[in-house]
């Protein structure tokens, strides 16, 4: 896991003191060691900058840029099947020099060309600079595990780990996309390929993007799409006990290809079913007892004991910690500098905190993010199919009538609750009743309510909706819902928040439970392998209970819940005072400044049906002070 960042300027104006400045704001990504390359051409210059995280192959020669031939390498991530695909090179002539699979990358597409990415089992942010065809190559990996922005304009493109290193070059233009504003209140995350800045993109999840150096032309390619998937004929003659089988293995196999490593590795343990598995499968195979690691609150949801139950059934070397109020109140102030755009997942916090913690004991974790995504653990996939069911049974009705109605009942409840932020939902779908509207009412099931989104903005809003996918494409309700969260939520705030979390300590995540194997098999089993008779997870807890007694795992489902409402009316409130005053909201000339305050203040009073608002505004004051007030 590294940092990387580079330009191609037509104009040849940057300097390298430039290049340096940009990866030194990667730091914290890769430690180990800092390097820069400038390419010349007559045209133009190709400038790679790399901030090296040590983890396979510790030795200086695997420092990046890494050259051979007419090929140069940045890459961060993992392969973690490199040394299968190497010996497949060298069956086919190739020879290496070292153990590391930047080494490999490099012989691959040589041999391959673009083609090299499909045989690649990992997490992965690639750019080559190929000078035989005179054009630069990124790479992003399938799931979008790995961050990879960039800019584009007639003169310079730009591209990076993180946006800072883009925010660092004199010419990057730091202009708010207002568009995404909308999108950001509604989900708590930028979704892709969208960032907050304006002209900045994230390269699309399972995409190869090449910039012609002659003609200054991007063009971007899909290699990969969970859709392809979830669309294909499901695989119906297959019994449970042998897709059960092929589960497992493809699990154990993701899994111990995640272990490979020449440093420490430990586990992220919550003691749900997911990482469970992980960390039963690791300690199986382990010599010794594995590390875990477990974060525990003082107040509101804990689940840190039944981490710890599960880490001595196991036989673990078991860590668990307790974030205080304090302990937030030091991360908080690090989210806006470490995820670049505003992101409002509260759970950051805890991520990060045990994120510090693990440091000071392993370089990599193992998390086990992904499993509700593949094998339907969400309460909303079973609410969402119970209410398209009885949205069907409306379908012959006049649908604007529909909605009226249900728009004047949704009035009798607060503007900001949760009844009326769903019944402004369906009211939206009765209007629109097109091929989307499944897509849409999913949606609905996630976000802020509309009226809201209309009042807290300045401007006027032209409410939109992000996923426009064809419910028609899948053969059931419950898959179509999941084939968005792993396309949507699971990359742009699950991983995101797990990658920057980690790699603000310079620690590498890895995630085996969204090993691409694993996804194109579940995503074609039948749903009630995943779901059936109220079991969420079935095919999966099956799985989980040859390892762990099912009575030690069978709870609620809890999730990595934070106390972060109870801290901002309590020691946290500062935060508030200090971020949402009307000076603040006024300054950056955004918001409906009333409508924040009567926000503010209904918050404080404990009379905010959902408080989610308040996060989300105090998450992006903050960034707006760290990154455009420079």
């Amino acid at each position: 896991m590294c940092g990387h960042c580079g330009y191609i300027d037509f104009e040849k104006s940057t300097e390298v003191e430039i290049l340096k400045a940009m990866i030194q704001t990667l730091n914290h990504r890769g430690p180990d060691n800092f390097s820069t390359e400038i390419f010349s051409s007559h045209q133009y210059e190709v400038g790679f900058a790399h901030a090296r995280l040590s983890i396979i192959d510790l030795s200086d020669k695997a420092n990046q840029p890494m050259n051979y031939k007419h090929f140069s390498v940045v890459f961060n991530g993992e392969i973690y099947n490199f040394q299968e695909i190497k010996d497949e090179l060298q069956k086919a002539g190739h020879s290496f020099e070292l153990e590391s699979d930047t080494e490999m990358i490099l012989h691959a597409y040589e041999e391959w060309g673009t083609e090299c990415v499909h045989k690649f089992i990992g997490m992965f942010s690639i750019v080559i600079y190929d000078k035989s065809i005179e054009s630069v190559i990124f790479i992003r990996d399938r799931v979008g595990a790995k961050p990879l922005y960039y800019s584009h304009s007639k003169d310079l493109f730009l591209f990076g780990s993180e946006l800072k290193a883009l925010v660092k070059h004199p010419k990057f233009q730091k202009n708010i996309n207002k568009q995404v504003l909308q999108s950001y209140f509604k989900y708590a995350y930028i979704p892709s390929n969208d960032t907050i800045y304006q002209d900045v993109y994230k390269l699309p999840s399972g995409s190869i993007g090449i910039l012609n150096l002659h003609t200054n032309n991007f063009e971007i390619k899909t290699y990969w799409d969970v859709y392809d998937y979830y669309t294909q004929d499901k695989i119906n003659d297959v019994h449970h006990e042998t897709a059960k089988e092929e589960v497992h293995n493809l699990l154990k196999s993701s899994i111990l290809y995640r272990k490979v490593a020449d440093v420490p590795i430990g586990v992220f343990l919550s003691g749900g079913y997911d990482s469970s598995l992980v960390a039963a499968v690791l300690q199986k195979e382990a010599k010794f007892p594995i590390k875990t690691f477990t974060i525990g609150f003082e107040s509101g949801n804990n689940e840190a004991p039944y981490a710890k139950a599960v880490a001595e059934y196991l036989g673990t070397d078991h860590s668990e910690y307790y974030c205080t109020t304090a302990n937030a109140a030091a991360i908080i102030k690090k989210i806006a500098f470490h995820y670049d755009e505003p992101f409002a997942d509260s759970s950051a916090v805890p991520t990060m905190f045990v994120s510090m913690k693990a440091s000071e004991k392993v370089k990599v974790v193992i998390s086990a993010d992904g499993g509700d995504e593949v094998f339907c653990g969400y309460n909303q996939y079973v609410a969402m199919d119970n209410y398209n069911r009885l949205l069907k049974k409306t379908k012959n009705f006049n649908g604007t009538l529909l909605s009226l109605g249900v728009n004047s009942i949704s009035k009798i409840f607060p503007t900001t609750s949760f009844r009326r932020r769903k019944l402004s939902s369906l009211s939206t779908i009765f209007k629109i009743q097109d091929k989307y509207q499944e897509s849409i009412l999913f949606e609905g099931f996630q976000t802020m309510s509309v009226d809201v989104i209309k009042k807290l903005f300045k401007e006027k809003q032209k409410f939109s909706f992000h996923f426009n996918t064809d419910a028609n494409l899948f053969k059931d309700t419950i898959s179509m819902c999941m084939a968005i969260d792993y396309k949507q939520y699971l990359q742009n705030d699950i991983l995101t928040k797990v990658d920057r979390a980690t790699m603000a300590y310079s620690i590498e995540g890895r995630e085996p439970l969204t090993d691409h194997r694993l996804i194109e098999y579940s995503a074609r089993l039948p749903v009630e392998y995943k779901y059936k008779d109220g079991v969420k997870k079935r095919i999966l807890k099956d799985i989980v209970h040859e390892y762990i007694p099912q009575k030690m795992m069978d709870r609620p489902k809890a999730g990595f819940s934070v106390p972060i409402y109870d801290w901002l009316r309590g020691d946290l409130s500062y935060l508030l005072d200090q971020y949402l005053n009307r000076v603040k909201i006024e300054e950056n000339g955004i918001f409906n400044t009333n409508f924040v305050m009567k926000l503010v203040d209904d918050f404080k009073n404990s009379k905010l049906p959902d408080e989610t608002i308040i996060w989300k505004l105090l998450m992006f004051q903050m960034w707006f002070d760290q990154w455009m007030k420079e």
